[in-house]
């Protein structure tokens, strides 16, 4: 997946070997996504090999991506797949 390197914050999703997904939010993907395969940051993925960056979306200012980040959180794994093969938009997460 290509690392976009805009301005604002972004919706991040990382697939791990076991198949678990992932879900933060940051200003700067590629950094993050750095310290994510270092070891640094999430304790859930420190130690983690296999890390796959799978879905990178702009969601707007920090608010935004709060909102967005919790919605994601909250929904089964089933959905996060749909949500990653483009099956559904993070605005259709939001209405439901």
């Amino acid at each position: 997946m290509t690392i976009l390197h805009e301005t604002g914050w972004h919706l991040y999703l990382i697939r791990l070997d076991s198949g678990h997904l992932y879900t933060g939010i940051t200003t700067d993907v590629a950094r993050r996504f750095g310290e994510h395969r270092n070891g640094k940051g999430a304790k859930f993925l420190r130690g983690r090999e296999g890390l796959e960056l799978v879905f990178n979306r702009a969601v707007g200012d920090r608010s935004s991506a709060l909102k967005v980040e919790a919605a994601v959180k909250k929904l089964p794994k089933q959905r996060k797949e749909a949500l990653i093969n483009g099956d559904i938009s993070i605005d259709e997460l939001l209405v439901d």
